[in-house]
């Protein structure tokens, strides 16, 4: 059974019906709105893309993840979208072109400060979205996956407005003074040797509250 047990600490089932609820009304709001900005009549291909499915699960049900946040959201989709048009473009055969966008994609997005992982997903759409997808050119990126981002990130911040989550994330303040530095986080994440989904600032605070926790037990 320890396979079916949550991943994500601190989640609860709370926090996964709103997380349901969010990407419903997100992905509903992204869908329609996308249609009354580009045309009824525009092909679904290029009304939303479908990684606005993956970025739909970062910002409602993960909304403090740093791979959620909405520079990641709207500027890793559209840079990725551009790289998989580019590679389409330059290199003939599909499987290469898909494999180079994503690489591509990642590597820009981590320079940029925008790694998002549906980015890969947006890449691989640029390459191997058919005839539409390819007709559209760098267009792509501002319509559909621009508009398709932005609508989503506009939902996403209404919607946690309400929902008892801060989007954009911010980390929670820790009363009294910090009892670890950024270096010792930075030792501890070399330590692990694995990139974390989880901010700096937000370990710190972690760590402090957890210490907290633990000295008020002390007899």
């Amino acid at each position: 059974m320890r396979l079916f047990q949550p991943l994500l600490a601190g989640a609860t089932l709370r926090d996964r019906a709103i997380a349901c609820l969010g990407a419903l009304l997100g992905i509903g709001a992204t869908g329609l709105l996308s249609r009354v900005v580009l045309g009824g009549d525009t092909a679904l291909s290029l009304l939303m893309v479908a990684s606005m499915g993956a970025s739909a699960v970062l910002v409602f049900a993960v909304p403090a993840s740093p791979l959620a946040q909405p520079w990641p959201l709207i500027g890793g989709n559209v840079i990725s979208a551009v790289v998989g048009v580019i590679a389409a473009r330059l290199i003939p055969d599909p499987m290469i072109a898909g494999a180079v966008a994503v690489a591509t994609a990642i590597g820009l997005m981590s320079l940029l400060r925008c790694l998002h992982p549906p980015g890969g997903s947006t890449a691989l759409i640029g390459v191997l979205g058919g005839s539409s997808i390819h007709g559209a050119g760098l267009m792509l990126a501002l319509a559909p996956v621009g508009l398709n981002a932005m609508i989503l990130g506009l939902s996403a911040w209404v919607f946690h407005r309400f929902s008892g989550h801060a989007w954009p994330h911010r980390a929670v303040a820790t009363p009294g003074p910090a009892p670890v530095t950024d270096e010792d986080i930075e030792a501890a994440l070399e330590t692990v040797g694995e990139p974390l989904d989880v901010s700096r600032s937000d370990l710190k605070a972690v760590v402090k509250l957890a210490l907290d926790n633990a000295a008020s037990r002390k007899p």
